[in-house]
């Protein structure tokens, strides 16, 4: 029995669906405990690439039974383009299964969003404009409507009627937009949405621990990353869910001892979309040639990332929050053309080194990254498949990650495919 987390260290984009894959072939079930459709996970098997959002990566493989769990807000549309896209290319979805409390996200929660967002002019989140933070927020106010409401027509409508009041209230007189008709919101769902997805429904609680119980193992993957956390990420931007190890336990419905392993995820260097603070951001030349080389654009909404030198200091943070077991450090290859490899392993405040993340934003907006200068390999790295091939001074990058973390890198990715991800302690 083992359950095994998969959690991003920056801020996203780390490759998390490419080492998702790489485990999942010795897992009997892949979980996605949070998030929506606002992140995507590309996995290239071969020539062919699969962009996923909501079902979890593991789907490719015909032995593995992949969940969305109870933590996950769903858009249905997005789910059944994802499964008809899965299927056209001969992927069986049918092993899916939904949790019957994930969330629904509506059309009223996308229209606020956009309109959030415009409101807040210059102090925009840089949210992908999705809905996902208006859903998460009427769940925790408790007036959310979940997936098992569809699977009830009678109380899907009486709970919509009475969402759809409040949202088109507050569309008109807040935001001066016509209201939304709930009745071709209904119908919507509960013909169209409602068929494709009864099928897929179920409580995935119990099935989960049934596994656990038969000595199965299971791996848990979640979205966005650790500095996009709500409660641990750099608050206001950030996700509205969880993705660290300990939203694994909640958005999945298992408990902490069943947790056996927690996989960090970190590109070997490091990216943010949108808004928000950003110590070791770069620009010119060696920006443009992150961008380029990382093809560092995202995998829904096209937007151009802002990329930086890896940040030890965030990645020994995050090795804390989530107690990581071992590191990937993923994209590698991408460094290949420089001469010098930056690594932050402290930061200057005010005139004084610290060498952890301040927990007031004020100070984190305005620290100075302090540098330690690796020599480039300046050599391809996406042909080299064992790790005695890998240049030393490659190695000594990866060394003095895990010296400053504190964690094992047991995995080193030199290019997008499946297969270019050399495994360095036997462990993958």
């Amino acid at each position: 029995m083992t359950a095994t987390v998969v959690v991003g260290t920056q801020w996203g984009d780390e490759g998390k669906g490419k080492i998702t894959d790489r485990l999942a072939k010795k897992m009997d079930a892949v979980v996605r405990y949070q998030g929506g459709h606002n992140a995507g996970h590309t996995i290239v098997v071969g020539e062919e690439s699969f962009a996923l959002q909501l079902i979890p990566s593991g789907v490719l493989y015909p032995h593995v039974i992949p969940v969305i769990g109870n933590g996950v807000v769903v858009e249905p549309s997005v789910l059944i383009d994802e499964i008809d896209m899965l299927e056209s290319k001969g992927i069986d979805t049918s092993r899916l299964v939904i949790s019957g409390n994930a969330h629904l996200i509506l059309p009223f929660h996308l229209e606020i969003d956009k309109m959030v967002e415009r409101f807040l002019g210059k102090n925009k989140l840089g949210t992908t404009k999705r809905g996902i933070g208006p859903t998460y927020a009427d769940k925790a106010s408790r007036v959310g409507i979940r997936v098992q409401d569809i699977l009830d027509p009678k109380i899907f409508k009486e709970k919509l009627e009475i969402l759809g009041k409040e949202k088109n209230a507050i569309l008109a007189k807040v935001y001066n937009k016509l209201p939304l008709d709930c009745s071709e919101i209904a119908d919507k769902y509960l013909d169209e949405y409602l068929p494709r997805l009864r099928p897929l429904v179920g409580d995935t609680v119990t099935l989960l621990h049934d596994m656990l119980e038969s000595k199965k193992s299971i791996l848990l993957e979640g979205a966005q990353a650790t500095f996009l956390d709500l409660d641990h990420g750099t608050y206001p931007y950030v996700t509205s869910s969880n993705p660290t190890a300990g939203g694994a336990c909640v958005g999945a419905g298992i408990g902490p001892r069943d947790i056996t392993d927690v996989v960090g995820i970190a590109k070997a260097y490091i990216t943010r979309v949108g808004a928000g603070p950003f110590p070791t951001e770069v620009d010119g030349e060696v920006a443009d040639s992150i961008v380029d080389r990382g093809h560092e654009f995202g995998t829904n909404t096209g937007r151009r990332r802002r990329p930086g030198w890896i940040d030890a200091v965030l990645l020994k943070h995050a090795a804390r929050v989530n107690s990581l077991s071992e590191l990937a450090i993923t994209k590698v290859d991408i460094l290949d053309p420089f001469d010098v490899i930056r690594i932050c392993v402290a930061y200057e405040i005010n005139g004084e080194k610290v060498e952890t993340v301040p927990y007031h934003q004020s100070d984190f907006h305005k620290v100075k990254p302090i540098y330690e200068d690796i020599p480039g390999w300046q050599s391809d790295l996406s042909q080299i498949t064992t790790a005695k091939e890998l240049p030393k001074q490659a190695l000594s990058f990866i060394q003095r990650i895990e010296e400053i973390v504190k964690v094992p890198v047991t995995m080193v990715g030199v290019g997008p495919k499946r297969d270019q991800l050399i495994d360095l302690k036997g462990k993958s």
